[in-house]
């Protein structure tokens, strides 16, 4: 399974951004896909995650801000970032899950930058 993160960029406080997630390769043993960020000098947090089913979760600081999709037709997921803060300011990543056996597979992230 590869991901490919995109949509990332610079945006002014109150802003909004649309990231993107294709993935390829054998994308059904996918249970669900999610979106983890690193702010600077911060570990690895999770944002959001959709499974295959539909059933979207949220981290509880952008439960509402932030909404994730996703196109089967497409292999890709989706998220839409609203009222953007300084503190979301990170590099989000992408990330395959596999319930049995754990596994994961990370995508290069994209840069978020949002001023004050």
């Amino acid at each position: 399974v590869q991901l490919q993160a995109s949509g990332g960029g610079l945006v002014q406080a109150g802003g909004s951004l649309r990231l993107s997630c294709a993935a390829s390769g054998n994308v059904f043993s996918l249970n669900s896909i999610a979106w983890f960020r690193q702010p600077p000098g911060k570990q690895r947090e999770f944002v959001a995650g959709i499974t295959k089913g539909g059933s979207a979760h949220y981290t509880d600081s952008v439960r509402d801000r932030f909404a994730i999709s996703r196109d089967n037709a497409k292999n890709t997921v989706y998220l839409q970032m609203n009222n953007l803060k300084p503190e979301d300011t990170a590099v989000y990543y992408c990330v395959g899950l596999i319930i049995t056996p754990p596994t994961d597979y990370w995508g290069p992230g994209t840069q978020v930058t949002v001023s004050s």
